[in-house]
């Protein structure tokens, strides 16, 4: 398998930028039928925010373990702190059937391919 390219800053910032579109939107109040689409790809079980973001902060914390020239107290409690969040962000997951719930209960066909 290739290694993938690396994303730029850009690309981040464009993501995040996509993330605060969604945030602004839910401020307008639209039905739950046409949030719910959004949900189910933001909290896919497989592919959602919080699988991705718990990857990113355990990859990011054990590269920062690798490169660390020193074994400090402080670069230890960096690394601790990253790999805490990567499992409180993955543990959100869950978050994933709870939209399932509200799928079948609007009678819609649930999960990304139902967009």
């Amino acid at each position: 398998m290739p290694n993938p390219s690396a994303p730029s800053a850009g690309d981040v910032a464009q993501a995040t930028a996509t993330l605060a579109q969604v945030q602004n939107y839910l401020h307008t109040n639209p039905s739950v039928a046409d949030v719910l689409p959004l949900l189910a790809e933001l909290l896919d079980e497989d592919t959602g925010v919080p699988i991705l973001l718990g990857d990113i902060l355990r990859n990011a914390a054990r590269l920062i373990a690798q490169e660390a020239e020193e074994e400090s107290d402080n670069m230890h409690l960096i690394v601790a702190g990253l790999r805490e969040a990567a499992q409180d962000a993955t543990d959100w997951h869950v978050l994933h059937w709870d939209v399932q719930r509200l799928h079948a209960r609007a009678g819609e066909p649930a999960g990304p391919s139902a967009s």
